[in-house]
């Protein structure tokens, strides 16, 4: 059974709670259920992990690549933009990333500089864009480019 890494970044902790007209009513903790259930279904591990810290988001993912993860999903948050270290890791690792905004952080202006390291990104979708990456990153991994 394949095992994802799926990392929610800096801010993450207050969805629900603040700038709901942008990402809905939703708190972390009911993204996890929806993310869990979603990769039961798809038949696939997860490990799920936030932090406000950069530094702690890094080592995880090298921690997942020793530990032989097959990939990884991010939803950067705060991190989207300027924050080279955490782009460097990402391109370190050998296991595909794609990158997760329930919103469209390009209808703000945003490019993301995380989104320029990973496999793929996925935004725009809510909820659903986790089951839409959680989907493309089994594709990937089976080969399907």
């Amino acid at each position: 059974m394949p095992k994802v890494l799926v990392v929610h970044g800096a801010g993450m902790n207050m969805r629900g709670k603040s700038q709901v007209e942008i990402f809905g009513p939703l708190t972390l903790a009911q993204y996890d259920e929806h993310i869990r259930r979603y990769a039961a279904e798809l038949k696939c591990e997860v490990e799920i992990f936030h932090s406000n810290v950069e530094g702690e988001v890094i080592n995880k993912f090298y921690e997942a690549f020793e530990r032989k993860f097959d990939g990884a999903l991010i939803n950067p948050a705060d991190y989207t933009l300027d924050h080279p270290a955490l782009c460097a890791a990402i391109t370190r690792i050998q296991f595909p990333v794609i990158e997760v905004h329930l919103s469209n952080p390009a209808l703000r202006g945003r490019i993301s500089d995380v989104g320029r390291v990973c496999r793929s990104v996925v935004t725009g979708f809510g909820i659903t864009g986790y089951a839409l990456a959680l989907q493309g990153l089994l594709e990937i991994l089976r080969g399907k480019k």
